[in-house]
């Protein structure tokens, strides 16, 4: 096994030859055949009998050769990266130089390298210092959100429908006189005010009583989804069956013990204040982080290689296909959910995956150059996590050293922005 490299004459790309022994190739066409075996049918033997010179002789000798080079090239070529540590950034171009039984196999792949990155000034850049405090109203609109949340609903009979109730109707829409598809349902529930129905048609309810019934004129907005009803005046007849009213608890000590571990409204109170306290935190952090990085970025000059951007364009997809399984769907679904072909989709995410490569790339040069390890502790608390949360033991993960470089960067990452903001000049 061997390999050449040799610049291309485009900026951070490189031409990598790979030459496969003839065996070794062999050995992967005969471990091809073998797997497949059971498949082939040749007159004279029984299915999947047959010796590989008869299904070589039948189907021809290159029938393997693909399956033998998609086999083998994937392990040769990251190990052989590997080994002389090229800093590869882009899916690699493959193309096959010579492919032949009884021969080496030689293939070669075009791929970009990581770029120089010129730092600009990333110490005593100027960070406005971000903060959020939390009042008495912050905390008293999250009891008024606890008490909705806990509220009963109660059955209200001695007045008619008003903003905010919750009712009970029958409804049956008619176009022109005449009934449409959809247009009909009994015993629906809706909330008066919540803006569910298209407009105009809540508000009439407002007024009625129990077991009236009524006709409303409504309009179907322009854009309806129904190109049949958009645009379209229309006649509901509705019968209101029933009218509730959400009865908010009192907000005090019994309060907070039938919502919270705490005995008293006090302890519920600094409860919510301190974790206000400390989302706000995290929050100005993150902003003022992400302040010092995009501030960094500006100040530095990078010329990145268009497949570095296309791989990272890659992960953001899988990225997003890997959430949408957890829902039942694939990526292809969600393009036709969203009226757009996979080309415009890449097109739409190619600002911020060159923003997200940018950054890498800053941060990585600034752990070069000043040396930043990574913490242990960090590492350590994260396997730990990691076990209890996949039921693990932590010795188990510690062997895993992928997993470790991982948490590794991660922490380095961490900080070199840490590093940017200690050395940051905070101005209010």
């Amino acid at each position: 096994m061997s390999i050449k490299q040799e610049k291309t004459g485009n900026k951070d790309e490189l031409k990598i030859t790979f030459t496969v022994e003839a065996d070794k190739f062999e050995e992967a066409i005969m471990k091809v055949f073998n797997q497949s075996a059971k498949y082939f049918n040749i007159p004279g033997f029984r299915k999947g009998k047959a010796p590989y010179k008869m299904v070589e002789r039948y189907y021809g000798a290159s029938i393997f050769y693909e399956d033998a080079f998609n086999d083998l090239v994937p392990d040769i070529y990251d190990k052989e990266i590997k080994e002389n540590k090229i800093e590869v950034v882009s899916r690699p171009k493959i193309d096959v130089v010579q492919m032949e039984k009884g021969k080496d196999l030689i293939f070669t792949a075009i791929v970009n390298t990581k770029p120089e990155v010129k730092l600009g000034k990333y110490k005593g850049i100027d960070v406005k210092k971000v903060e959020y405090k939390v009042t008495d109203e912050d905390v008293e609109h999250e009891l008024h959100h606890r008490a909705e949340h806990n509220a009963r609903m109660v059955s209200v009979e001695d007045r008619a429908a008003q903003n905010e109730d919750i009712v009970t109707i029958d409804f049956e829409g008619f176009v022109d006189g005449v009934a449409f598809d959809g247009g009909k349902a009994d015993g629906q529930q809706l909330t008066i005010g919540s803006n569910t129905f298209i407009p105009g048609f809540e508000e009439q309810i407002i007024g009625m009583k129990l077991d009236e019934e009524r006709d409303i004129n409504v309009k179907f907005p322009e854009e309806y989804f129904s190109k049949d009803l958009a645009g379209k005046d229309a006649v509901f007849h509705i019968k209101l069956h029933e009218i509730k009213q959400k009865e908010l608890p009192k907000i005090d000590d019994e309060f907070a013990k039938d919502v919270s571990e705490f005995d008293t409204l006090a302890e519920l109170k600094k409860d919510i204040k301190d974790k206000m306290t400390k989302d706000n935190e995290a929050k100005a952090k993150q902003e003022m982080e992400d302040e010092a990085i995009n501030a960094v970025c500006e100040n530095t000059k990078i010329d990145i290689p268009e497949g570095m951007i296309e791989a990272e364009i890659d992960n953001m997809e899988n990225n997003i296909d890997q959430r949408l399984q957890y829902q039942g769907m694939n990526f292809e679904q969600y393009l036709k959910m969203m009226g757009k072909t996979e080309t415009e989709m890449r097109k739409e995410f190619k600002i911020d995956a060159e923003k997200n490569v940018k950054t890498k790339l800053v941060l990585d040069q600034i752990i070069a150059d000043e040396k930043i390890e990574a913490d242990e502790k960090y590492v350590k608390e994260k396997l730990e996590e990691m076990a209890k949360q996949y039921n693990k033991k932590i010795e188990e993960l510690e062997k895993n050293e992928e997993l470790k470089s991982y948490l590794e960067a991660s922490s380095k990452t961490e900080n070199a922005v840490k590093f940017i903001l200690d050395n940051a000049k905070n101005s209010k």
